[in-house]
C-alpha cells in the first residue's frame, strides 16, 4: 500500500534520485518506485511541481532531450547547490528520524 511522504520529503528524495545521474520526470518517480518496492508511488500532480520548485531553486536545471523510450522528455540534473542542499536535507532527516525513533519506542 503506497504511504503519504512527510512535507519535504518528495524534494529529498527527487534531489538523492538525481545525484545517481540525469532523469526524465517520470524517470525519477519509477526509481523512487523501484527502490521503495511501491511503498512511495509519486503521483505526476505531485512530481511536477516539486521538479518546477527545485528548479527555480536552482538545485535542478532541466533540459529538453530524449528518454529510453525514443520520446521527448525534461531531462533533469543536479546542480552543484542541488548536491549541497541534498547533504543538508539528509543531515537533517536524519536527525529528525532518530528524534520520531527516540519517541516511539518510549
Amino acid at each position: 500500500m503506497p504511504q503519504t511522504l512527510l512535507q519535504g520529503t518528495l524534494e529529498l528524495l527527487i534531489l538523492r534520485t538525481l545525484a545517481l545521474g540525469p532523469r526524465h520526470g517520470l524517470g525519477i518517480a519509477d526509481r523512487i518506485a523501484l527502490v521503495t518496492q511501491g511503498a512511495l508511488d509519486i503521483k505526476a500532480g505531485s512530481l511536477f511541481p516539486a521538479l518546477y520548485r527545485l528548479e527555480a531553486q536552482g538545485w535542478i536545471t532541466g533540459a529538453w532531450g530524449e528518454s529510453q523510450s525514443g520520446r521527448r522528455a525534461k531531462l533533469y540534473t543536479l546542480t552543484k547547490a542541488g548536491r549541497k542542499q541534498l547533504a543538508e536535507q539528509k543531515k537533517s532527516w536524519t536527525r529528525s528520524a532518530l528524534a520520531i525513533r527516540q519517541v516511539l519506542e518510549m
